[in-house]
């Protein structure tokens, strides 16, 4: 028996390979199937099932394209209801891969179709769980997507979450191995570790939500401080449940290469985001006009997710030489296909051709230190509201990047300000925003809040601020 964990850091998410005498499974792949495709060349090995743990919200899933390509059947647990060809599992039921088995425990909560997977070994041993969102390393799965297509409240979905733990999961023997869906970073919990494996054991001792009193205890802890969710997640769980798209024609149909003339006649006849996926620094000395910065080096995927909202938005891609492949790859797992094509030869060649860029007003550390009037400037943190209220610059006010769409109208275009997040990739993307809806009288600060601790201005956790800019 072989089980692999194949980690993907930019949407801290978690697909497993099992193998066992000649068969294998996969659990909740990614888009993009050719590696799990060369896996099993290489080990020789026919798929045999797809399990799904939930009609997923973060990402789209790869399961119909490796179905086709593999004639695996894809598993659902109870009340999924795909518009697809599909095995929907009953509780408990087993199904055999080589000379192991894999138990369905349904696990409603997160979504009432979420289920956990029980790997039995060679020896009849429980080995391992898949236990998809509904147990994280740190935390269980947010309870709060699914609520409108099940008519049920948070709360509601909440308590299911409580009961499928207490007599699905913490009944299991403490030695099993917990392989979750998702990490620290995820937007489908609040407060998942960095580690992406552990014992159950362990989880049963440190995981605040296995250790409350009652059902009405976990429901408040898990509920309290949950972050609005990313817009995009219905369109991501839309495709998950009804099918998408081959990830080949998406890709066959981004790769196509525009020279710059192609690509701004492109750009002016459809209404077409610019997206430059290069560098907060490379971005800010030079761009196509209009365009959004969203570097393909950070947290790419979701962030595009929950800036653009629109999985149907078309796109031109300028990024950096031979990475055109990897962005729209990265673009795809989250749902954005609809990639019209990519600027040949970058931004060098756009300049060369003579066409108009623009230029993002980005000072250091040090220049903001010796510019800025504190209580007199205004200065916009656009970190996370946790991060600010930890410490931030003195009179700052509180405004994160993922709610830009809200407070952007308070912002005084005449009256100069002041932008940073914590390193500069957040910012540089909310600078790219505002500029190009007509936003230009700024100072963007580069090494954002790490390089300003370094100097002099004066910081503070004291939360204190009127509600407009």
């Amino acid at each position: 028996m072989k089980v692999e964990q194949i980690y993907t850091g930019c949407l801290a998410q978690g697909t497993y390979y099992i193998v066992s005498n000649g068969e294998a499974a996969i659990i909740d792949p990614l888009r993009e199937v050719n590696p799990y495709l060369e896996k099993l060349e290489n080990d020789n090995v026919k798929l045999k099932y797809i399990f799904e743990t939930h009609f997923h919200a973060d990402f789209v899933s790869g399961h119909i394209d490796l179905k086709n390509k593999t004639n695996a059947d894809i598993v659902y647990g109870p009340n999924a209801n795909p518009e697809f060809d599909a095995i929907i599992a009953k509780d408990n039921q087993i199904f055999e891969i080589g000379n192991v088995k894999i138990k369905v425990l349904h696990t409603p909560g997160h979504t009432m179709e979420s289920t956990t997977y029980l790997l039995i070994d060679e020896d009849g041993k429980d080995h391992a769980i898949f236990s998809g969102d509904t147990l994280f390393l740190g935390d269980v799965g947010r309870p709060d997507l699914a609520q409108k297509a099940a008519e049920l409240t948070k709360e509601d979905l909440a308590g299911f979450l409580y009961d499928s733990l207490m007599t699905k999961i913490m009944p299991l023997a403490d030695d099993v191995i917990v392989y979750p869906a998702h990490g620290a970073g995820s937007a489908c919990g609040k407060n998942m570790m960095k580690e992406t494996v552990d014992t159950l054991g362990h989880q049963k001792q440190i995981n605040y939500a296995l250790n409350q009193p009652n059902k009405e205890s976990f429901i408040n802890a898990v509920l309290d401080g949950l972050q609005e969710p990313p817009a995009y997640f219905g369109m991501n769980v839309a495709m998950n449940k009804k099918g998408y798209q081959s990830f080949d024609v998406v890709l066959k149909q981004g790769l196509k290469a525009l020279t710059p003339k192609e690509f701004e006649t492109v750009a002016n006849t459809i209404d077409a985001i610019i997206l430059d996926t290069r560098n907060a620094n490379d971005f800010s000395k030079g761009f196509v006009p209009q365009s959004i910065n969203i570097g393909i080096d950070g947290d790419f995927a979701p962030w595009v997710g929950s800036l653009l909202v629109d999985v149907q938005q078309p796109i031109l891609i300028v990024c950096d030489e031979n990475r055109e492949e990897e962005v729209i790859t990265r673009l795809s797992r989250v749902g954005f296909d609809n990639v019209l094509g990519y600027l040949k030869d970058g931004i060098k060649a756009w300049q060369e051709a003579g066409f108009e860029i623009d230029t993002v007003n980005r000072i250091s550390a040090n220049e903001f230190s010796e510019k800025v009037v504190i209580a007199e400037d205004k200065i916009i943190d656009v970190r996370k509201d946790s991060e600010y209220e930890a410490e931030h610059v003195e009179n700052a006010y509180s405004r994160p990047l993922h709610k830009i769409n809200q407070w952007i109208s308070e912002v005084n275009p005449i009256e100069h300000f002041y932008i940073h997040c914590a390193g500069g990739y957040r910012s540089m993307i909310a600078a790219s925003i505002l500029q190009a809806r007509g936003f230009r009288n700024f100072s963007e600060v580069e090494g954002g809040f790490n390089a300003i601790k370094k100097t002099e201005v004066p910081k503070s956790n004291f939360v204190c601020q009127s509600k407009t800019i």
